[in-house]
């Protein structure tokens, strides 16, 4: 409810600001009624709002200061990434080790890529890219359910945005992109929203909110497994309806499993929009590209500028494949690196370095692993039963076709983001002015 007074940085310091703030203002700032109403939007459901109680730690009750500086720049590398994963050479580069699914190059973009990024000493640093990030219409919801809980904090609420009405256009886009000669004619229709055992999916909440907002706007939504999917070589069916799009949530990122052969199927065959794609896994979230983005010498072979060039490099920690020829050499250092799947998400199976035993570290030298240099998250301090502790935070930048559309921020303790952590989960992302003063949270 309260912070301690807080120091007045320089003027002009926004970062010092955020950091202060971050520090010492541990004001709670959701409404929890307004958050249970967000949730039960769309239907009405009182239901919609018990998937709280389920889940106590997916939503913080404070929010994340970031600075205007630090968001801007998020933005500019995001940006430059875009341009990058445009050139032909690059898309010949990736492709060269992705799976033979990803060759398949549709017409949709891909919906909901996540850049995620600590904000270390020397700004933010891009840890991963995510082609199927999860929470950005959580977010949304969550966001609409702030209030200012202090005269400062007030001048920092963020305005009221249609992010819902951005996530909704995408989609459109999408059907647009793909079906350009019969979109004007023929408007998205029907969307299936597709995961494995979707109910037991910890954001399966999401998932239903997504089924209303589409129904909420004319467009027949289901919630479905991939079991639930046929393909008879001309349509893809759910529940025996034609599906116009898929809205991807699967981890099997190359449609490898047995129970996803029909949407491949469907996929390949291009008879329906499917969102992400394995192709936009390939170009954006296989964790060897961020080798190719880290590589200065081959990034100015291929035109790219010298203010970009210099932007990814303080932009993107260190990042090198472990192969069984050079994986012992990464040991006497592991302290430095960070070690992570190549098509891995969700923090399964990666691992700090200094966390790690031999065991582990044997399955690693296999191969299947970037090593990536540590970046420590910045942190948020929070009173939480009347005790302070810090959590580490990290920020996730929902993205469509190199735009920015949702901010928001993961508070956690521990090695990686649970959703375990009492006072962390989700939170909303206030921005701190570019000309900042001093003042107190109170």
């Amino acid at each position: 409810m309260s912070g301690q007074l807080l120091p007045d940085p320089l003027p002009g310091d926004c970062r010092a600001a955020a950091e202060a703030l971050n520090r010492g203002c541990a004001c709670i700032s959701v409404d929890p009624e307004s958050l249970q109403r967000e949730l039960a939007a769309g239907d009405g459901s009182a239901a919609n709002g018990e998937w709280l109680a389920s889940r106590p730690h997916l939503f913080s009750d404070s929010m994340v200061f970031v600075s205007e500086l630090h968001l801007e720049r998020m933005a500019r590398t995001i940006a430059a990434i875009e341009r990058v994963v445009a050139q032909p050479a690059y898309r010949e580069r990736v492709l060269a080790y992705a799976p033979a699914v990803a060759q398949h190059s549709p017409a949709a973009a891909g919906v909901f890529l996540g850049y995620d990024f600590h904000l270390g000493p020397d700004g933010p640093q891009l840890i991963e890219i995510n082609s199927n990030a999860g929470g950005a219409l959580l977010n949304s919801r969550l966001l609409r359910a702030q209030r200012a809980c202090c005269a400062p904090v007030a001048t920092m609420m963020p305005p009221p945005l249609p992010v819902e009405e951005r996530f909704l256009d995408m989609f459109r886009d999408e059907w647009r992109l793909a079906r350009p000669a019969v979109a004007a004619a023929l408007p998205l229709a029907r969307v299936v929203i597709v995961d494995e055992a979707p109910a037991e999916q910890y954001l399966a909440p999401e998932f239903e909110l997504f089924r209303q907002l589409f129904t909420a706007h004319g467009i027949d939504a289901q919630v479905a497994d991939p079991a639930e999917l046929s393909f008879d070589g001309d349509a893809l069916r759910c529940r025996g309806e034609v599906v116009d799009l898929v809205y991807n949530r699967l981890t099997d990122f190359s449609l490898a499993e047995p129970q996803n052969q029909a949407l491949r199927r469907a996929y390949l065959a291009d008879a329906v929009v499917l969102t992400p794609h394995p192709q936009t896994h390939a170009l954006f979230a296989d964790k060897r590209n961020l080798l190719a983005l880290g590589d200065q010498h081959w990034l100015r072979q291929i035109g790219i500028a010298d203010d970009e060039r210099e932007l990814l490099a303080s932009s993107i920690p260190r990042t090198e494949e472990v192969t069984p020829h050079n994986a012992e050499a990464f040991w006497p250092s592991r302290r430095q690196w960070f070690f992570k799947p190549v098509a891995g998400f969700g923090s399964r199976a990666a691992y700090r370095g200094d966390k790690l035993t031999r065991r582990v570290f044997a399955d690693i030298a296999r191969g299947g692993y970037v090593a990536q240099a540590v970046v420590s998250p910045s942190e948020r301090r929070l009173l939480i039963d009347g005790v302070e502790r810090d959590f580490k935070l990290d920020l996730r930048n929902y993205v469509y076709r190199g735009a920015v559309q949702l901010v928001s921020a993961r508070l956690y303790r521990g090695q990686t983001t649970n959703f375990r952590t009492p006072g962390g989960g989700f939170a909303a992302v206030f921005a701190v002015p570019g000309q900042c003063g001093g003042g107190s949270c109170r």
